[in-house]
């Protein structure tokens, strides 16, 4: 409880104080003059990364990372490399024993994303667990999904994950902490969801986002370019800690702890149904909500919660969801909140009191207290009628169901009558014919 209030706390001070944007601090990591950096452009050879959506994930990495390499190139005191340069396919522990070659300041590992139900989109950016390297890929990632965003595409988040046993999860960030190589896994976005498809489905645009995760590092670093006539040397970055990991990084292993949905108003002869959504993730950040209006058999696909802020670690925790429903349908409504490593909570049901009318049919005329018009929804304390039409579909689905539970009852009562009473017949014929043989020995006895 007292952890929770000090959360609760933390975030009041934050958004009173700070409500837009990430505190601004220096670079926590300390370089030379001049700065080395490694770009790792991911999979190759035989190992080709995601194939979803017609792409091969090892050429879309290897164009955004010359087009990163050429871009980092036009800066000043910089000397940028590449993992590799042709189709092969190198193991992490090399390509991170190259960036300690050459004395490497950053190590970028260059991908793209794809899900396993093609539902997930959005660009985040991979960091070690462990300090000081936690902050400085908190750091950089946070200066990257801001321009993420700005491009266009939802920032899921700077994010850390650990191995079974206690490492950090991936290879290429693992094996470049041992070498004490700072590195990050930058996954640019989901190549297999529409809404993210548009940003990768041309070589134009994987050299844009080259170009992107170029000016990123330059920012990070403080860079300046005479070419490029550009200047960030007095850039400011997300506050953050050496000695402890930034606390939008944490991993968050629990499911958000409250979800909540209430009706605040209907519509029923246009066919809007307005509910409030409230919901809390006590450890993490809510990324996405998703509904369903048949009781949890489908659901919609994932939409972005309403003021979610992953680098911040801030989101709204209500909001008005308006639903345009089916006519000639009662809404049985769920809606899940799902947090920054897409793991999710359900709300209770909320089961409509009436059937949505079908406008071919003949009108409804009643009014409707508190209801809405159009995509407007009504004041929060709206009631629900009190007089609301039974719902005759969702009563009759319920009466067919008991019908046909009975008749399963009777069904299996009336089998296991006949066979009692064919095991009844067997004895009794049996007993009889015992008795028949008893009788027979005792006359032949007698004689």
């Amino acid at each position: 409880m007292y952890r929770f209030l000090r959360i609760g706390a933390a975030a009041l001070f934050l958004c009173l104080f700070f409500p837009c944007c990430v505190l601004a601090a220096p670079r926590l990591q300390e370089t030379e003059d001049k700065i080395v950096i490694v770009i790792d452009p991911g999979h190759g050879g035989g190992n080709q990364g995601t194939t979803e959506n017609y792409h091969v994930e090892k050429y879309m990495t290897m164009t955004t990372a010359l087009a990163m390499y050429e871009e980092l190139s036009l800066y000043d005191n910089v000397e940028v490399y590449l993992t590799r340069t042709e189709d092969l396919d190198i193991s992490l522990k090399k390509r991170a024993e190259y960036a300690k070659s050459v004395d490497a300041d950053y190590m970028f590992s260059i991908h793209y994303n794809a899900s396993a139900n093609n539902e997930l989109f959005g660009s985040e950016v991979w960091v070690s667990a462990f300090a000081p390297y936690n902050a400085y890929g908190y750091q950089f990632g946070s200066v990257l999904l801001t321009d993420m965003r700005e491009l266009g595409l939802l920032a899921r988040g700077v994010k850390t994950r650990l191995g079974d046993k206690g490492l950090d999860y991936y290879g290429i960030i693992r094996e470049s902490v041992n070498l004490e190589v700072p590195a990050v896994i930058i996954e640019h976005c989901h190549v297999d969801e529409p809404r993210d498809a548009v940003f990768c489905d041309s070589d134009e645009k994987l050299k844009e986002f080259g170009r992107l995760d170029a000016t990123a590092v330059a920012k990070y670093f403080g860079l300046k370019s005479k070419t490029l006539e550009v200047d960030y040397s007095d850039f400011e970055l997300a506050e953050a800690s050496a000695d402890t990991p930034a606390a939008p990084t944490v991993i968050d292993a629990t499911k958000p702890e409250v979800c909540q949905i209430e009706f605040l108003g209907a519509d029923y002869e246009n066919g809007f149904l307005s509910l409030t959504v409230t919901a809390a993730d006590y450890d993490g950040t809510l990324l996405y909500y998703s509904y369903s209006t048949n009781g949890g058999y489908t659901f919609s696909q994932r939409e972005v919660w309403p003021g979610s802020d992953t680098l911040t670690g801030r989101y709204s925790d209500t909001f008005t969801l308006n639903l345009n429903i089916q006519p000639g349908t009662a809404p049985d409504v769920i809606v899940r909140a799902y947090n920054i490593y897409d793991l999710y909570t359900e709300s209770n049901l909320y089961e409509s009191p009436r059937v949505f009318p079908d406008p071919a049919e003949e009108p409804d005329t009643e009014s409707v207290p508190g209801g809405i018009s159009g995509d407007h929804a009504s004041s929060p304390d709206t009631e629900e009628p009190e007089q609301a039409e039974p719902r005759e579909e969702g009563n009759s689905a319920r009466f067919v169901s008991f019908l046909l539970l009975c008749l399963t009852v009777a069904s299996i009562m009336l089998v296991l009558v006949i066979i009692s009473q064919f095991i009844s017949r067997r004895r009794r014929k049996k007993r009889r014919l015992q008795q028949r043989k008893d009788v027979g020995k005792k006359r032949y006895q007698h004689k």
